[in-house]
């Protein structure tokens, strides 16, 4: 993703000129960070008193999204992120990484030293998959981390998913420590007279059967102390009723999450999930028309959308051993206060 907002750094004392030059991996990662920008969380608290639009009105009209056409861009991680080595020396497969939440994680999970591969969505993904993989070669050579990889796959199918894990694993000496799933599309359906066998087919493809086929073909991978992180949705527990067949494939995550957890306990493998609420993604503008796009997020009782970079930490969390050893089954609800009990 190519900057639309400059990093202002200021000091209170002068500073020599040649500490003003930041590091390789800070200059890639100055454009993700979206500081200032209308869609960053200090803005959008302050801006409610006044008015309930949240974003600029836009509509991208195909999926998948492009995140370096949104207005504002997506904040992909945190200024100034404090980084811990919490991931150091694990492979990890992100799928859906191009952008929105899959970018976040890879990008956090770079920081903490992981090695990364991610998927995306050969086409019109190409620009946004350049994008990260660029901050993520920046990223690794500041921590030692290996040579992250991007690799172009439509999910949607069984041999895909295998060709992906194969190929990954035989690039970092044959072993995968933490998949995130990822991937993911929806469409608006206001009536469920609307969904075709066709339209129930795709949505489950790459909602659900992906998560399945990755995370099979991923197993024999891994060894004692690997995880498994899928990305659900507050849908999922509450329900939306214009997106009914994305919302079911987010219940079949939750479910099969559970059910793979206590499958996999005493291999020594977690299994665990995120269910977002809403998250400035480019799946909003691509699924969404002006007016909704317009007030996406208002309508949770913090009054506004989370960030990509909101939602990530929760995936260095359920990845790090020294954090979460004793979780599996379990979901984190980074939802803007939603209440699911789930």
């Amino acid at each position: 993703m190519r900057a639309a907002l400059v990093l202002r750094l200021h000091h209170r004392l002068p500073v020599p000129v040649h500490l003003h030059r930041p590091a390789p991996a800070a200059r890639a990662l100055a454009s993700f960070t979206g500081a200032g920008a209308p869609s960053s969380p200090a803005f959008m608290a302050s801006s409610q008193a006044s008015s309930q639009q949240q974003f600029p009105r836009q509509q991208q009209g195909s999926q998948p999204g492009q995140e370096h056409a949104m207005d504002p861009r997506p904040e992909a991680i945190v200024q100034n992120y404090k980084s811990a080595g919490r991931l150091r020396g694990k492979v990890a497969l992100v799928t859906g990484g191009d952008s929105g939440i899959g970018r976040a994680v890879c990008l956090c999970f770079a920081k903490e030293g992981a090695t990364v591969a991610f998927t995306y969505v050969p086409g019109p993904e190409d620009r946004d998959a350049a994008d990260t993989l660029a901050a993520l070669r920046s990223i690794a050579s500041d921590t030692g981390a290996g040579e992250p990889m991007s690799v172009p796959a439509d999910l949607g199918y069984e041999s895909a998913c295998r060709d992906v894990v194969e190929k990954v694993a035989a690039a970092y000496g044959g072993r995968i420590d933490v998949v995130v799933n990822n991937a993911a599309e929806q469409y608006e359906r206001p009536s469920l007279t609307d969904v075709t066998e066709a339209d129930l087919d795709r949505v489950f493809r790459t909602n659900f059967y992906s998560y399945v086929f990755v995370s099979k073909h991923a197993l024999p991978k891994m060894g004692a102390g690997g995880c498994i992180i899928n990305t659900s949705s507050v849908n999922a527990y509450k329900g939306n009723k214009t997106l009914l067949d994305y919302t079911a494939t987010k219940g079949a995550i939750v479910a099969f999450t559970r059910a793979l957890a206590l499958q996999l306990a005493e291999k020594g493998v977690r299994v665990n999930g995120v269910a977002p609420g809403p998250v400035w993604t480019p799946l909003i503008p691509a699924s969404f028309g002006e007016g909704k796009v317009e007030q996406f997020g208002a309508e949770v009782p913090m009054k506004r959308a989370g960030q990509p970079a909101e939602v990530a930490p929760c995936f260095v969390f359920l990845a790090s051993d020294q954090d979460s050893s004793y979780m599996s089954g379990q979901f984190l609800h980074v939802n803007g206060g939603v209440i699911v009990n789930g």
